[in-house]
This record gives structure tokens, C-alpha cells and sequence, in this order.
């Protein structure tokens, strides 16, 4: 016996059914509002059943089925996220929401999300959820995920993101930015460098945008083909945040952004005449090219080429 079943077990069958369209129907009223009040720069995907979802929302309010919600249809659960921040909502959806909810049942679980931040971060950002919560709650609005994703955690995340706290190319604590850093010596503060590695770069497609995008932004950098990838680029933030943008939107098997952060003092740029973009076959020779630049440190640290990385990073 699911759960609805058991909610609505001593409720006439025409009753049950009635209750399951309605929550289906009111879900998919609200989902779809938060849908249309997302930005340009925001993402809604669902998570379980995306297709099935996706084309719910789409047809909606002609999607809507009658009778009782459909065995095969999981419950709504899905992301929102603010393009290049670190750090995102998922969003799980009681089958029963909204009904009770205002009695404290059948809450929509956030999850705070995060990439490459720490835990104490993530924590406190669970705590804002939960206290926005008991606000929006509290003023019994009448779509209350919607409130809650729209108009407090969305425009607090695009808040923290705009100022460089969750964004891709925020501060890795052995490394502070800004033009106030001391450590940015002579360097410009808008030069900035990224390193990538994924389980194999082959693809002569991506191969080919990697060059031209270099080319185009103004970077100069490698790429270490085979077995593992490896992605290093410089150049103007800016530019350098494009490129990042770029690379994530191809597929790649176990692709990860080591780090993306300003040179420091002793990291000479790369002069403008001096721009290339090379490949390599080993990870020997991505070592040497960074000894060459003086950064050997950037790849040693991650253990790209140390003695401990494994046969795959030492061919």
C-alpha cells in the first residue's frame, strides 16, 4: 500500500482519486510557475523521471491525467541552480504536498548541493533554508516552494555569487584574490588560470574547440590527450570564465575543474607574443611544460606526474 493509498484508505475510491489529481494538478501548477520565474542565468532539471516530467510541465495544464497519479510517475524532484555558482538547491516533493503543510507535514526537502566548497559553507547554507522556510510558512503564502525558490534562495545565491563567494573562479584559501591581495604583487589581478582533468581527452571535436576557443578568448595553455585528460589554460578572467563555461558543456566521463584562480606573484603571465596552444601525449611532458612556465607546483600538488598518482598518470 503506497502512501496515498494509506492517507486516503478510508475514503470513498472517487474521493482518492479526486485528492491524487488534485495534488498532481496543484504540483504542477506551482512547479510550472517557478519554472517561468526562473532567469535567463538560472537552471530548473529534474532529477527522477526527467522526461516524464519535463513533458508534463510542457504540456501543461493539457498534461494533467485523470484519475489517480500515475504508478509509473515518481515524485517531483529536481534541481535550481545559478549559472557558474558552486553551490545549488535540490528540491524533493512529498506526493501529498501541499496538503498539510502548513500543519508542519509533508515539507519539500532541500538539499543544499555544492561543488568544491567547504563543509562549513554548505552548512550554513542549509540553515538559511531551513530558516526561510519557517518564514515563508509562517505567512501561509499561497505557493510556498515557490516563494521560498524565487524570491529568497535563488536571489541570495545570485548575492553570494556576484560577490565572488560561490562563483567558479571563487578562492581556494591557499590562494586569496582580489585587488586588495597583497600576494597579487605585480601580477594583474585579472590573470587568471584554470586547470582540468577527466578521464581521457580523444575526441578530435573537442580537441579542435579547445584550439579555437584558445584562439579566440586569448588563452594560452595545453591539453594532454590520452589517457587521463588534462586542460590547462591563462589569460584575462573574463575570458578564462567563457572558456571554463565552454569546456563543462561538452560530455566528458569524470571531468573535474581542479581549480580556476588568479596568478600569484611569482606566476609570470605569459607574454601576448608568447601565446600558444599545444598538445601533449604524456603527463611527463605536461610536468615539463609547467616546470618551463615556472608552475610545477599547480600540477605536482593535484598528483598530475608525482610518484604516487597511479600508472594512468604516469604514462
Amino acid at each position: 500500500m503506497t502512501i496515498v493509498e494509506a492517507t486516503f484508505a478510508a475514503s470513498d475510491p472517487s474521493d482518492h482519486m479526486d485528492a491524487d489529481k488534485e495534488v498532481l494538478t496543484r504540483q504542477l501548477e506551482e512547479i510550472n510557475l517557478i519554472k517561468y520565474s526562473v532567469l535567463p542565468d538560472e537552471l530548473l532539471a529534474f532529477v527522477l523521471d526527467a522526461d516524464k516530467w519535463t513533458s508534463l510541465l510542457e504540456e501543461y495544464p493539457c498534461s494533467v491525467p485523470t484519475g489517480k497519479w500515475p504508478e509509473e510517475l515518481s515524485n517531483a524532484r529536481f534541481q535550481v541552480k545559478v549559472d557558474s555558482a558552486r553551490l545549488w538547491f535540490e528540491v524533493n516533493v512529498p506526493r501529498e504536498y501541499p496538503h498539510g503543510i502548513h500543519e508542519g507535514k509533508n515539507i519539500p526537502v532541500i538539499s543544499v548541493k555544492c561543488e568544491d566548497v567547504n563543509r562549513e559553507e554548505q552548512e550554513k547554507w542549509q540553515k538559511i533554508v531551513e530558516e526561510r522556510w519557517r518564514e515563508v510558512i509562517d505567512s501561509e503564502a499561497q505557493y510556498p516552494l515557490h516563494v521560498l525558490i524565487c524570491l529568497h534562495l535563488l536571489p541570495e545565491l545570485h548575492d553570494a555569487h556576484d560577490s565572488g563567494i560561490l562563483s567558479e573562479a571563487s578562492d581556494d584559501p591557499r590562494h586569496p584574490t582580489g585587488d586588495n591581495n597583497p600576494a597579487s604583487g605585480s601580477t594583474a589581478p585579472s590573470t587568471y588560470h584554470v586547470l582540468f582533468t577527466s578521464h581521457h581527452l580523444i575526441s578530435p571535436q573537442k580537441r579542435r574547440s579547445l584550439q579555437q576557443w584558445s584562439s579566440l578568448l586569448s588563452l594560452a595553455g595545453f591539453a594532454k590527450l590520452g589517457y587521463p585528460g588534462v586542460i590547462y589554460a591563462e589569460g584575462p578572467r573574463e575570458n578564462l570564465q567563457e572558456f571554463v563555461s565552454n569546456v563543462k558543456s561538452m560530455q566528458w566521463l569524470a571531468l573535474r575543474l581542479r581549480f580556476i584562480e588568479p596568478l600569484l606573484a611569482e606566476d609570470t603571465p605569459v607574454k601576448p607574443e608568447e601565446k600558444r596552444w599545444v598538445e601533449f601525449e604524456k603527463v611527463g611532458e605536461v610536468v615539463q611544460e609547467m616546470k618551463r612556465l615556472g608552475r610545477e607546483k599547480y600540477v605536482l600538488e593535484t598528483g598530475i606526474g608525482s610518484v604516487g598518482a597511479g600508472a594512468s598518470m604516469s604514462k
